[in-house]
This record gives C-alpha cells, sequence and structure tokens, in this order.
C-alpha cells in the first residue's frame, strides 16, 4: 500500500511534469495550458454521457432481475476516469480515457470482474467471485421448519425445614 501512495503522489506527478514540460516546449505554454483545459472539459463531459448511459443500462437490467455487476464495475472506472480526465497531464488524461471509452473500458471491467472476491456479502459465498452463487438454483430445497425443545421433568423439592 505504501508502493502504491509513492506512484501515486511521487512517480504520476514527476512524470506528467515532464511530458508538459516537453510539450510545452514543442506547442508553447499558452497551448499547452488550453490543451489541459480543453482535455478536462471533454474529460468531464463524456463522463457525463457515459456514466449515465451506464446507469441506465444497470436499472434496466436490475429491473429485470438481473445481476449489473458489470455496470457497478464500469460505472466504478467511470468516477476514476473523471478524476484522471481532471487531474492536469497528459498520462493520466491517457489513463482516463482507456477508462472512459467503451471499447477499451469494457475488457477492462471484465478482467477486474473476473477477479474481484466479494467476502462477507449476505447473498454470496465468501470467496466466491462477485456476482457467482455456489449454488445452482436446482439445489434449493423451499420447505418449513419449527424447532421442538427437548424438555426434561425435574423435580425439585420446594420443602425446606
Amino acid at each position: 500500500m505504501v508502493f502504491v501512495l509513492f506512484l501515486i503522489f511521487i512517480v504520476v506527478p514527476i512524470v506528467e511534469i515532464s511530458i508538459l514540460i516537453q510539450v510545452g516546449e514543442q506547442l508553447g505554454v499558452m497551448s499547452t495550458i488550453g490543451l489541459v483545459i480543453l482535455t478536462a472539459a471533454i474529460g468531464a463531459s463524456l463522463v457525463r454521457s457515459q456514466g449515465l448511459q451506464t446507469l441506465m443500462t444497470a436499472q434496466q437490467k436490475i429491473q429485470q432481475g438481473q445481476q449489473a455487476s458489470q455496470e457497478v464495475i464500469e460505472g466504478i472506472m467511470l468516477a476514476i476516469a473523471g478524476v484522471l480526465l481532471v487531474t492536469p497531464g497528459f498520462a493520466t488524461d491517457t489513463l482516463g480515457l482507456l477508462m472512459l471509452m467503451p471499447l477499451t473500458r469494457k475488457p477492462i471491467a471484465n478482467y477486474f470482474l473476473a477477479r474481484l472476491v466479494v467476502k462477507g456479502m449476505g447473498g454470496a459465498h465468501a470467496g466466491q467471485p462477485f456476482g457467482r452463487s455456489a449454488q445452482n438454483d436446482d439445489d434449493i430445497i423451499d420447505g418449513e421448519f419449527s424447532r421442538k425443545e427437548h424438555k426434561q421433568h425435574i423435580e425439585h423439592d420446594d420443602k425446606k425445614s
């Protein structure tokens, strides 16, 4: 976890600054700043439209009684893409666009969905992949039960002298 935080807060900004300097030398400072602002604005707009589309698909699946696990993962990816796209820099914009475009987002979501394990969920069994059950519906037996307690008769001698 410390290594991930190191990458996020130290390595990523250094990479972004070096790319911004190189692009600024080629295009000029004002053009580079304009390009960074433009990618943030376009990215935010695309995240909004893709997010609404993913939300509508998830709602349709839920109304049909299907699991929307793919859409949940894609929604998380869209939120991350939004953060990456409004973060100044071209490397984060590239990663954000990969998570934003449906052509690349769906395979990435499938990759994470296949590796995601949910533990301690009421409907899913611990250690089972997200959206999958350990049992088939054929294994479920519907029935009723009642608890009968075995009572022991113990006689107490209430008489005390």
